[in-house]
């Protein structure tokens, strides 16, 4: 396998696992054939910022997306993306855009329709997880 096609199954994983805030870079090397080290070095050289930096601008991304669209609070909205801390969402996100999560929101609700009600976001997101009942079968 190629390096670059084993450098965009690792990328393929990231896309489609960038909600989870334990999304471990040794996994993610080892689906691409790479020591994490030479994986990051890789993934730079090929797609011009290290994987840490490609997940934080998807999950801004996201955020962008939910703070237009969904009814959600920016502490809820930084949780569903992958973030375990509001501070380093806000400081992440700001760098990014220019604007805090709240002056984004701010600036862009009202442009369109209505926000999505939470509780359909974070349902459509896998924010609601299905609960297990003792036996292990889902209720």
């Amino acid at each position: 396998m190629g390096k670059v096609r084993q450098l965009r199954l690792a990328k393929d994983a990231m896309d489609r696992e960038w909600a989870d805030s334990g999304l471990d870079l040794d996994a993610v090397a080892g689906r691409a054939g790479y020591s994490r080290y030479h994986f990051v070095r890789a993934f730079k050289s090929v797609y011009g910022e290290t994987p840490g930096q490609y997940l934080t601008h998807r999950r801004i991304e996201r955020a962008e997306e939910y703070l237009r669209g969904a009814d959600l609070n920016v502490t809820e909205i930084c949780h569903l993306v992958g973030f375990s801390s509001v501070g380093t969402f806000s400081a992440k996100f700001k760098a990014r855009t220019g604007l805090s999560p709240t002056e984004y929101r701010e600036k862009h609700v009202g442009r369109g329709a209505a926000l999505i009600p939470g509780c359909y976001a974070m349902l459509w997101a896998g924010g609601f997880r299905r609960r297990e009942s003792n036996s292990g079968e889902a209720r």
